[in-house]
């Protein structure tokens, strides 16, 4: 049977919100009269999330689900989605249900209007602190400004994208990887639907400020060579003020000031330069770690249990 829409959830440890989750999805996409397929990825869950999962395919066998091995991470999750995805328009979701389900109906409307990337605007943020609601700003407008890619401020994966749009995507093999900005970059016809973000119904978020930092870190050296610019600039910079320091210094010696004498200039001199140095070093160190994972070639998952097309 052709299906005509694939719903990826990634899911770790989310045993609390997977009956809604599924309930409200199936009204959703009933709703709609067409095919439909919730792909449920298990990321490895320890709070009987994947016995949950088990059991809703059993019962429905819309449900197709994807057991890892072990906890691979959200974005991983989202690409072995992709991979077992089988509908003509993929809906990526989150299982906390803040990104309420009953918003694919506009998603899917876009889409049949010819577009191909219909990407979820988040308007308005319930049940999140200030601290929250500011840092995730600041991220999303830190990517904006300086990667190579425009990716869309205030967006996060729940999106819907076009069937061709996803065989794209999945012929990028990149370890470190960052989903809303690989679909921003295929390009396509996008367009963005703003919605309500709802609080989270029930368990802990799984991205404290740890982990969006480390997304934050993978967009910007997955799409841009601004970090290794700021250490060329850091390293102009000091080249400028030692050619500007040299003939000061020269000139104030043979003036007989005591103002240069001693070791405390050289030993500010080279606390500078070599703290330039390292931060260069660390720059060029996380670009290297990346091509050393990338060198490697280990796959992005292990999938220990996986659906069975009938």
């Amino acid at each position: 049977m052709k299906i005509t829409y694939s719903i990826i959830a990634p899911i770790y440890n989310e045993i609390e919100n997977l009956p809604a989750l599924y309930s409200r999805i199936k009204e959703v996409l009933n709703s709609t009269g067409e095919p439909w397929e919730l792909v449920l990825v298990d990321d490895g869950s320890t709070d009987g999330s994947t016995e949950k999962i088990r059991e809703l395919a059993q019962q429905d066998k819309t449900v197709r689900p994807v057991i890892f091995a072990r906890n691979f991470g959200h974005q991983v999750a989202i690409t072995a989605g992709w991979d077992y995805a089988r509908g003509d328009a993929i809906i990526i979701i989150d299982a906390d249900l803040q990104d309420p389900p009953e918003t694919i109906l506009e998603l899917a409307k876009k889409w049949k209007e010819g577009y191909e990337v219909v990407y979820a605007v988040r308007g308005e943020r319930e049940g999140e602190s200030w601290f929250k609601k500011f840092s995730a700003a600041m991220f999303y407008r830190l990517i904006y400004s300086i990667t190579d890619v425009k990716i869309p401020v205030d967006t996060g994966d729940f999106r819907l994208m076009d069937r061709k749009v996803v065989n794209v995507l999945k012929q990028m093999k990149e370890r470190h990887r960052f989903p809303r900005g690989m679909s921003a970059w295929v390009g396509f016809k996008q367009i963005g639907v703003t919605y309500k973000r709802a609080a989270r119904v029930a368990g802990v978020t799984k991205y404290p400020f740890r982990k969006m930092l480390k997304l934050a870190l993978n967009a910007i050296t997955g799409f841009s060579y601004f970090p290794l610019q700021v250490a060329t600039y850091f390293g102009f910079i000091s080249a400028g003020v030692a050619i500007f320091a040299i003939p000061v210094v020269v000139f104030m010696r043979m003036a007989g000031s005591g103002a240069f004498f001693g070791q405390a200039t050289t030993l500010i001199a080279v606390l500078f330069l070599g703290g330039v140095q390292l931060i260069s070093l660390g720059i060029l160190g996380e670009y290297i770690g990346r091509l050393y994972d990338e060198a490697k070639g280990r796959p992005l998952y292990i999938v220990r249990d996986e659906p069975q097309d009938s």
